[in-house]
């Protein structure tokens, strides 16, 4: 690139709109931190006021997640240096993502602000130099900023507030604070006994002190006469334990602190709290809510976890808190999840969490679980739909719905509906084994002689069996062998059984197929093949053979007969092996004039009855 007129052409930009703003103000960042230190001053100038006028419109937080992008380059330390300047927020976020050399920073690190400084501590991949060179700089990054003038006087008993002496000249040795004399309070005009506030920490004592004797020998005896007076201070306005108390009614945990009914609370993308109310930080922040671990302190329930997990809003969750007694218990959670403006990636959730009472809790309603039936039906959803659409266009393809297509375009749709087709069939038979297996689908009422389905069923197998040699004999009475199934169903159970077996048949091989009544049941028993009887469980899921003369679905043997157990104990029957029999037995139905549900579907989808 001969000419880069990039920054030029992003200044004139038109921000008519907030989307707009945010636009230029992002490029205005990845192009100004990418700048090489060689870049017309007059042009990055230009820049800075545009992002100054940018700065007043758009939120800082807004700011700060755009500085904080990884994929914004900050690799010009005067940029770096005019971020530094901004608000804190602003800085520290490009301290976190500023990429320099070692020279660079040796020549920044000197001219940053003091908090920004400390915040830059804290990266890990600073190198050592830069570490030893921010250890050098002084120790007050490494504590509280020192609070503003006009609230540095603080009374402290026997004296009048004094202001804190102005800091050391550097170069001079550290020495004592010159504190001037203190002129008594008056009686007249002052309380006898003034209530002291009690001071939050030792540096809340005196701040004269704090700017005094920072090294050697005098800053040890500073820290450690800051520590008794803070000591001392704060046991003054503590009561004694042997002072009498009067019977007004106070009880002695007046000022202990009580229970947090609810806080609020945010979290990072990974469920992690990462903010908390004042009350409850120092207990929660750093808690994992979203965690799989059994000994983790926060354990929600199995709706709040999965919301969380899929990154839904987290409504009426239970979760139950481990720690402090001030947090611990049981908690009712109310979450939305976060998505950072630019980019729309997900940040975390911000939400609130409400104690529940004691006498609530056991009547609090449990979040439904979801159940491997559950969440295969859900699967089984979401792969139908893509299939369905797929199916559709190829269909579409293949009829020239939409106009003249080349017949190899059309053999080759006719090819991908077909095989959607059997994709959608075995869905339907996955859908219907969880559904029977979890109790979700009850067979239909109705019912059948399964003396003529069987028959026919032989029959039809044995003309494609009989071109290997092979075949089944049909052995039994003449009676009739009604079951509480519609005509549909006992067709389908019959051949799930029949034609799975006679799939497995070896050349010249021949089943025996007996059909009897024993007592109130029907029972229909047939040999195993040669092929099958080696196998120990005859219902466990394989891959389907390659080539089969016979086929009864399309995730092979064991999946079929697992399918035709589930239709058979959901009609109160059974399907087991005995030796190297597979045994079906059946309820004895009463029977009637007419079978129940006795329809079938021709070849042209058109519903006849068949008597």
């Amino acid at each position: 690139m001969q000419f880069d007129d990039r920054l030029a052409t992003v200044l004139r930009m038109q921000t008519g709109g907030v989307r707009a703003a945010h636009t230029q103000f992002r490029q205005l960042l990845d192009l100004a931190g990418s700048a090489p230190e060689s870049t017309d001053d007059a042009r990055l100038a230009r820049a800075y006021d545009r992002l100054s006028a940018l700065s007043a419109e758009i939120p800082a937080e807004i700011r700060a997640a755009m500085i904080r992008d990884p994929g914004l380059r900050l690799r010009n330390p005067a940029f770096i240096a005019y971020l530094a300047s901004q608000e804190l927020p602003i800085a520290m976020a490009a301290m976190s993502n500023a990429r320099l050399n070692e020279a660079q920073w040796e020549a920044l690190i000197p001219a940053l602000p003091v908090p920004v400084r400390a915040h830059l501590r804290q990266r890990a991949d600073l190198p050592p130099a830069i570490r030893d060179l921010l250890a050098l700089l002084g120790v007050r990054d490494l504590v509280l900023p020192q609070p503003d003038a006009a609230s540095v006087v603080i009374d402290q008993p026997g004296r009048a507030a004094q202001p804190a002496p102005a800091p050391a000249v550097p170069g001079q040795g550290a020495s004592e604070p010159q504190v001037e004399p203190r002129p008594m309070p008056k009686p007249a005009l002052e309380p006898k006994h003034q209530p002291e506030p009690e001071p939050a920490s030792v540096l809340d004592l005196d701040p004269a002190l704090a700017l005094a004797g920072e090294d050697g020998a005098a800053g040890i005896s500073a820290i450690v006469r800051r520590i008794e007076a803070f000591q001392r201070a704060r046991a003054a306005t503590q009561p004694h334990v042997d002072a009498p108390r009067l019977p007004l009614g106070e009880h002695a945990n007046d000022g202990a602190d009580e229970l947090p009914l609810s806080f609020d609370f945010t979290t990072d993308a990974d469920g992690r709290i990462s903010w908390a109310q004042q009350n409850v930080a120092p207990m929660t922040v750093g808690m994992m809510l979203a965690g799989r671990k059994e000994d983790s302190p926060a354990r929600p329930d199995a709706g709040t976890l999965v919301s969380m997990r899929r990154r839904q809003p987290v409504r009426g969750g239970h979760l139950v808190l481990e720690g402090a007694p001030a947090i611990a218990g049981k908690w009712r959670i109310d979450a939305m999840p976060v998505f950072s403006p630019s980019g729309g990636r997900f940040s975390g959730y911000r939400g609130r969490m409400r104690r529940l009472v004691e006498e609530d809790a056991g009547l609090a309603p449990t979040s439904p679980v979801d159940s491997p039936a559950d969440r295969m039906r859900q699967i089984i959803h979401e792969l139908r739909t893509p299939v369905n659409a797929i199916q559709g266009f190829a269909e579409i393809i293949q009829q020239q719905l939409f106009g003249p297509t080349p017949n190899e375009y059309r053999a080759l749709a006719a090819s991908i509906a077909g095989d959607a087709a059997r994709m959608l069939a075995g869905f339907e038979e996955l859908d219907r084994l969880v559904k029977l297996e979890s109790g979700a689908l009850e067979m239909d009422e109705g019912s059948c002689d399964l003396r003529p389905i069987l028959a026919g069923t032989v029959e039809q197998l044995d003309r494609v069996l009989r071109a290997r040699s092979a075949g089944l004999c049909l052995q039994g009475s003449d009676g009739a062998a009604p079951v509480p199934l519609t005509r549909g169903d006992g067709e389908m159970l019959v051949w799930r059984m029949v034609a799975t077996l006679a799939g497995a048949i070896s050349p010249g091989e021949e089943l025996r197929v007996l059909l009897e009544q024993d007592g109130p049941r029907i029972s229909l028993a047939m040999d195993l093949p040669a092929a099958l009887v080696g196998r120990d469980d005859l219902f466990e899921s394989t891959a389907p053979a390659l080539s089969q003369a016979v086929s009864a679905g399309m995730f092979g043997t064991g999946f079929t007969l697992r399918l035709a157990r589930a239709e058979a104990r959901a009609t109160r029957g059974d399907l087991c092996r005995e030796g190297d029999t597979l045994l079906l037995t059946l309820p004895l139905a009463a029977t009637t004039g007419k079978e129940s549900g006795n329809y079938e579907v021709d070849l042209r989808g058109q519903i006849a009855e068949t008597g």
